[in-house]
């Protein structure tokens, strides 16, 4: 496990630790099911324990590390029945943004997405990544802020936390990935045409097309001995 070491101010440490694991996390440079080693990852962003500690009890309220007795944190590792039934979640929270954003979206909005956009397409040309999903990330973020309800927003961010490591990994196979491109290109013109409808569709079947190759994922990764019981 491997970061580059940054300087992190003072000010809201813990909160700074946290954006830091998380992104290790979502990218699997601590992989699913893996213990987090205190004592590394203090010298790994040059911390002391106690906002690593904070940091830590942060994403475990997210869902993405768990917290066991005795065993400390653990890199939370959903099983194909966990992804299923938050994705079929996920599909929901976002079709509802998309539906509601295309009604509510107002042109600086927009035009916001569309640049946001622009840089995710120039990432994916470089076939980079860490800032394709960054750029992802807010857009749907932008999205769901664009729909206008805080209930919404409150219940999409804490479901979605769950799924960011999973999402991330979603665009590691060359053609789902120009999928995925090509989809969030139907979402901008859905979104520039106000259409809720259309932008409702094309959410659930992002969603879908992300929880399938998740779950193909999951599945080749198993043991083929497993695999076949």
């Amino acid at each position: 496990m491997t970061a580059d070491i940054i300087s992190i101010p003072r000010t809201a440490l813990h909160e700074q630790v946290a954006t830091r694991l998380r992104q290790m996390l979502v990218e699997s440079r601590i992989a699913p099911g893996a213990k987090l080693n205190e004592r590394e990852l203090s010298e790994v962003l040059s911390v002391s324990r106690t906002p690593l500690r904070e940091a830590i009890k942060m994403l475990a309220a997210e869902g993405l590390v768990e917290l066991l007795p005795n065993r400390g944190a653990i890199a939370v590792e959903l099983t194909e029945d966990d992804v299923r039934h938050t994705f079929e979640v996920m599909a929901g929270l976002e079709a509802q943004s998309g539906e509601l954003a295309a009604q509510r979206i107002t042109d600086v909005e927009l035009a916001e997405i569309r640049a946001l956009h622009f840089e995710m397409m120039a990432a994916w040309t470089r076939r980079d990544l860490s800032t394709y999903y960054r750029l992802n990330a807010l857009i749907h973020g932008a999205i769901n802020a664009a729909a206008r309800n805080p209930v919404l927003s409150a219940t999409y961010r804490q479901v979605n936390a769950r799924l960011q490591a999973l999402r991330f990994r979603s665009n590691q196979d060359e053609d789902k990935w120009r999928r995925a491109v090509q989809e969030h290109e139907q979402m901008v013109a859905a979104l520039a045409a106000r259409d809720p409808a259309r932008m409702r569709a094309v959410l659930v079947a992002h969603l879908e097309h992300k929880r399938d190759v998740v779950i193909e994922q999951l599945r080749n990764a198993r043991p083929a001995t497993a695999r076949k019981a």
